[in-house]
């Protein structure tokens, strides 16, 4: 396995920031995933400001660049007053990978400069219960992937019980355009929709409050520099063109979706709401954790030249789901953990989606989202939507508050995590992507 790691991930280093510190926390200096927040102080500048995590802290990078502390180069300074990352995504690998090294540098213990002024610390490091964190991006176009192999065949032995995966999904990432107007940022309430439903046991459909609600847990990521329109993106450099990752909740309406998707696919099932966690977690502070893949059986199809891989592009990393009820919130019960599974379970990496979706000189834009499609793994627990979790509500999931779960209900809140660990690399985190159900309208 190729060693894509540097100084900044050196598992022995610390911050003056004791927080981060945490072998638990999300965000060790090992991390530095950036972000745009609003401060909830008196703020003399833009009201977005763009920061990163650091323990449980932000650091803030407008203010820094304003007070001369962040060294970057001269045309990147004007990037961190824009509030929102739009255009520090544009830049390339070196002047990101230059950036988060910086950052490192300041942040780290034995670093005097913003450790022993007071002043400016305090102006400069706010706690994230201070802050509200908005979109990391002005999100131009969204595509949903299905890239779960264990997930494709779930669904399909579900619907299509004597063809469970058809023809195309080993020699292609399928996907299809998600709306980018209804993304939005963790803790976003997500209102039940209404939807045409039509029953097994009726011959016409009915208009209504979709009674199938469900989440899906996937793993986002957001293009950095794009391509021009005509132009692809090569698996050589493909990764360059990949600013960072996050977690996506695809809330999905199955009912809807069982009724629609033939013969064009997804639509209304999946348009009115996607949530994102608000940290983007960058390639290199990944860099420990990818390995070689994806994982092909031996009697399976080898890529298209196009899409072979040329360096290790699975990424070793863990996601959870836990559903908290109204009842359970209203206890102070804990949230019940439904589902965990792992990224590195993909049939196609990142960087297959991205060249694949620039094979026919489709043009991506810097803040593009591209999401991987549910997470989902060999076993029962691995299954990363309700869908699969209960099998089509056959096997509910209990929870604490003595309910049972088939699909979601109004109040019930949703929440995602993400981590990476491994032996001898300090272990870092996304935060979380929750929401809760409201009802319909």
């Amino acid at each position: 396995m190729t060693d894509y790691t540097n100084d900044t991930h050196d598992p022995s280093l610390t911050s003056w920031v004791e927080s981060a510190n945490d072998p638990d926390t999300d965000f060790p200096i090992q991390n530095l995933p950036f972000g745009v927040f609003t401060r909830n102080d008196n703020d003399d500048l833009a009201s977005a400001h763009i920061g990163v995590a650091i323990g449980d802290s932000v650091f803030d990078l407008t203010r820094a660049v304003e007070a001369g502390i962040l060294a970057v180069e001269d045309d990147l300074d004007t990037d961190f007053f824009l509030g929102i990352l739009n255009e520090f995504m544009s830049r390339n690998h070196r002047q990101w990978s230059a950036v988060r090294s910086e950052i490192s540098n300041l942040l780290r213990h034995d670093d005097a400069q913003l450790r022993d002024d007071a002043q400016l610390r305090d102006r400069l490091i706010i706690p994230q219960s201070d802050v509200e964190m908005q979109l990391p991006a002005i999100i131009g176009d969204y595509t949903d992937f299905y890239a779960s192999i264990s997930h494709a065949t779930n669904v399909g032995t579900m619907f299509r019980p004597d063809n469970p995966l058809l023809p195309n999904y080993k020699h292609l990432p399928v996907g299809y355009h998600g709306r980018a107007s209804s993304i939005v940022e963790s803790g976003t309430s997500i209102r039940r929709p209404h939807g045409q439903l039509k029953a097994d046991d009726q011959d016409t459909p009915t208009f209504g409050p979709v009674r199938l609600l469900d989440y899906e847990m996937e793993v986002g990521f957001f293009i950095g520099g794009g391509n021009s329109m005509g132009s692809r993106i090569d698996m050589v450099g493909a990764t360059d063109h990949i600013f960072g990752l996050v977690l996506v909740n695809d809330w999905s309406a199955r009912d809807v979706q069982k009724w629609e998707y033939q013969p064009l696919g997804p639509f209304n099932a999946k348009n009115f709401g996607t949530t994102i966690s608000p940290w983007v977690v960058t390639l290199d502070a990944l860099a420990p954790f990818r390995e070689a893949g994806p994982h092909r059986s031996a009697d399976d199809p080898q890529p298209l030249d196009y899409l072979k891989p040329n360096e290790d592009m699975q990424i070793n990393m863990t996601v959870e789901v836990s559903i908290r009820s109204q009842q359970m919130r209203d206890t102070n019960m804990d949230a019940h953990v439904i589902s965990r599974g792992n990224f590195n379970d993909m049939y196609w990496t990142i960087a297959q989606m991205l060249v694949h979706h620039t094979s026919t000189g489709c043009n991506m834009q810097p803040g593009d989202l591209i999401a991987s499609g549910t997470v989902s793994g060999p076993e029962e627990f691995n299954r990363g939507c309700l869908l699969e979790r209960t099998w089509r509500g056959t096997n509910p999931i209990d929870l604490p508050d003595g309910t049972q779960r088939k699909f979601l209900q109004d109040g019930d809140e949703v929440i995602m995590r993400g981590w990476c660990e491994r032996a001898g690399c300090r272990r870092i985190g996304f935060g979380e992507c929750r929401g809760i159900i409201e009802p319909a309208q």
